[in-house]
Parts: structure tokens; C-alpha cells; sequence
């Protein structure tokens, strides 16, 4: 059983090293101890989120379904031949990861099959189940049990998912407008896109940004650099979106180029020594 226990999270692993370099860096400056437990975090959202968003050859709505049934029986029964929702599983029994954390992020990747308009109570709903759940499943990880750290830092976590989600939201309006036909801002018409509309996001943005690094300070050391570091990027990125007009926007997708991400690496590893994160 170890040597499968093992070999599901290293698929995890894996599929985070493939879909994103970023959170693979981030990851990697954590504790050792808790590297395969955020790899399979991420794991599980990456996959719920490719069935939604990328499988439109394929009957999505049966696929999620599936995905969703398999999810709790994993959990129940402490066992999945889905290496992902094996690896998941294991993490949510071990860390006593939240089920209303699972059924928000699982009822937010489910909105993703329908074509929506985003008024302001159901964005709410949706940032919360799509992004803000998987900081609280992450601070789980961090706390290792301690709830009343977990308690004093959850609304920082919630902060951090936020503004993460948006500020992806912002960097691929265009090709989540003409992929999948979805504007997720609420009142934000992607035609008549401009930069007040783009400003008054940006001011929400900001801040998340801000309560999101109160917590960030009162992190366990052991999480501290990989979320800093994570923050730092796409602080990054928020900067560069917002350096740019509404009309450069929605006709390109902003990056970080990687030698950016090297001395973002380089740079808050020194702050982390110095202790001044």
C-alpha cells in the first residue's frame, strides 16, 4: 500500500510540474514534509478544472459527474485506482481537509458547464468555491492541526485564492471570452471592455492583495517562502496587467517571463533568510 500511496502522489507530482511551472517553484520552496500534500491538492483542482474548460469533445457534464462520484467515494472508502483522487484522499484524511470545501470548489467547477452571467452574488460564490476553498484546503496543510492558527490566518487565505482567481480572470478575459464564452466580472460587457471597468476591478484586486499579505507574515516558517513566493508572482503579473490599457488587454495574454520568476525566486529566498517576510 505505501509503494501505491507513493507512486499516486507522484503522479500529482507530476501533473503539476506539467501544467504549471509556477506553482511547481512555490511548491518546492516549502517544507519537504509538505510538498506531495500541495502537489496533490493541486492535482485534484487541475484535473476538475481540465474536464470543465478542456475536454469539449467529450460529453463534459458525464465526465464531471463521474469525477464528482469518484471524489466522494475515494473519500469514503480510503481508496481510489485514480492515482489523483487516491493522492487527494489520502490529504483529506490525513489533514481533515473541510468536505464543504470540496462540495464549494466541485459547485463552482460545475458552473463552468453552463453558460452564465455573472452577477455580483454568484461571482462571490464562484471566487469563494473556485479559488478561496483551495487556499483554506492549503492552510489546512500548513496549520498541521493547529485550528487556532488556522482560524487567525483563514480570512488572509481566503484573500490570497481571491486575488490569485481575478487576477487570472483579468489575464485571460480574451480567451475565456472567445474559448468558452464567459465574462466572469459581474456588469463587464468584454465588447465595451474599458479602463474604468478595468480600474474599478483592479481596486478590488489591490485589495485582496493587501489582506492577503497580513497572513502571509504569520505564516508557519515551514510555508511561509512557498506562498510569499507565490504571491510575489503574481503581485508581479497584477503589475504588469495593470501597466497596460483595457484595449492592450483583451487583445493579449500578460506573462511573467522566466527570468522574471528566477530573481522573483531569487529575491524573496533573501528576504526569507533575513527574516523579513
Amino acid at each position: 500500500m505505501e509503494l501505491f500511496n507513493r507512486t499516486s502522489l507522484e503522479c500529482s507530482k507530476l501533473i503539476t510540474e506539467r501544467y504549471s511551472t509556477s506553482f511547481t517553484l512555490g511548491i518546492k520552496t516549502l517544507d519537504k514534509k509538505l510538498h506531495f500534500p500541495i502537489y496533490a491538492i493541486y492535482g485534484f483542482v487541475r484535473f476538475a478544472d481540465e474536464i470543465v474548460d478542456t475536454f469539449h469533445d467529450h460529453d463534459r457534464e458525464k465526465l464531471f459527474e463521474d469525477f464528482c462520484k469518484s471524489t466522494w467515494q475515494a473519500i469514503e472508502d480510503g481508496i481510489s485506482l485514480n492515482p489523483v483522487l487516491h493522492a487527494f484522499q489520502l490529504v483529506v484524511r490525513e489533514y481533515g481537509i473541510e468536505h464543504g470545501y470540496i462540495r464549494a470548489f466541485l459547485n463552482s467547477m460545475e458552473m463552468d458547464l453552463k453558460q452564465l452571467q455573472f452577477h455580483r452574488n454568484l461571482y462571490d460564490e464562484y471566487i469563494y468555491g473556485s479559488a478561496e476553498v483551495v487556499g483554506l484546503m492549503c492552510l489546512q496543510v500548513f496549520c498541521q492541526g493547529d485550528t487556532q492558527q488556522f482560524d487567525k490566518l483563514k480570512d488572509a487565505a481566503r484573500s490570497l485564492g481571491a486575488a490569485f482567481q481575478k487576477v487570472n480572470f483579468l489575464r485571460d478575459i480574451k480567451s475565456d471570452y472567445y474559448e468558452r464564452g464567459r465574462v466572469y466580472f459581474p456588469k463587464v460587457d468584454f465588447k465595451c471592455f474599458d479602463n474604468c471597468a478595468k480600474a474599478e476591478i483592479e481596486a478590488d484586486i489591490e485589495q485582496d492583495f493587501r489582506n492577503a499579505y497580513a497572513g502571509i507574515v504569520d505564516l508557519p516558517r515551514s510555508a511561509r517562502m512557498g506562498v510569499y513566493l507565490a504571491y510575489v508572482y503574481y503581485l508581479k503579473l497584477f503589475r504588469k496587467i495593470q501597466a497596460l490599457s483595457a484595449t492592450r488587454i483583451v487583445k493579449e495574454r500578460v506573462r511573467v517571463p522566466d527570468n522574471t520568476k528566477l530573481a522573483l525566486l531569487l529575491g524573496s529566498y533573501v528576504k526569507y533568510r533575513l527574516n523579513t517576510i
